[in-house]
């Protein structure tokens, strides 16, 4: 059996409606694991849950709302049985703007989502993962997480701090067979970066020679690192942050 199988596996992928969350959901899928679909856009959800074949369920939460993550993942457990892997890729739209052209209201919602979203997840799953044996907890950060792009504050502070987290909660959980890493991607090609560049042909323009090998990444290459952090592949890696970034943090 390959060590990237997930087959007897159940994982949970936030944002699953996403780009990066969605190539998530349909890589595992192929790879064998039952999937909790889940996103705060129901009807997202259930179009991903679609392409995944049976073995897949779609559930609505906000990831900011602890009542509706320990729903989720209570979902999860009554369908499958347990669960095996998460993957915190839920993060929220952000504008432009440094510390003094944002609200507060504007910097919390950034952080709820991205990082409390990330923490309280994990705090709903973490007791079946620990019951079930074990498994692999991967939070999706940035490159923007290791260094600072113009006007991204809020953003940049999210992902930073997931990065942190993950190195926390491994300490933490090590010795209950759970492993906790952190997976940062460059700029993907998702509808994030058609938000902030008004089209994909920009963003191409603009973006991609930022990167190394002069072009933006596609959703299935992050999920190709998530699926090898998810897998026993992975089963001496915790603590890191994985970074798929084309090269972009290098120079």
């Amino acid at each position: 059996m390959s060590e990237s199988n997930l087959s007897g596996k159940t994982s949970i992928v936030t944002r699953a409606g996403g780009g990066i969350g969605r190539a998530i959901c349909l890589r595992f899928a192929s790879a064998g694991a039952k999937i909790a679909c889940v996103d705060y856009d129901l009807a997202a959800a259930e179009k991903t849950t679609a392409t995944c074949g049976a073995q897949a369920l779609a559930v609505r939460c906000d990831v900011s709302s602890e009542a509706e993550t320990r729903d989720a993942a209570a979902a999860t457990v009554s369908s499958f049985g347990a669960v095996h892997v998460l993957v915190n890729a839920a993060a929220t739209d952000d504008r432009n703007g440094t510390i003094l052209d944002i609200s507060a209201d504007e910097w919390s919602r950034v952080l709820a989502v991205n990082l409390t979203g990330a923490f309280l997840m994990s705090r709903a799953v973490l007791p079946t993962m620990i019951a079930a044996g074990g498994g692999s907890i991967i939070h999706i950060a940035s490159q923007l997480g290791r260094v600072a792009a113009p006007a991204r504050a809020a953003y940049c502070t999210s992902k930073g701090a997931l990065i942190q987290l993950a190195k926390a909660m491994a300490v933490d959980h090590a010795a209950q067979n759970i492993r906790v890493n952190a997976l940062s991607p460059g700029a993907i090609e998702t509808r994030r970066l058609v938000l902030r560049y008004g089209d994909m042909a920009t963003a191409r323009r603009l973006a991609g020679p930022k990167h190394l090998l002069n072009r933006l990444g596609q959703p299935e290459e992050i999920a190709e690192a998530a699926l090898f952090l998810a897998s026993d592949a992975a089963s001496f890696m915790t603590g890191a942050d994985m970074l798929v970034d084309g090269g972009y943090t290098t120079i």
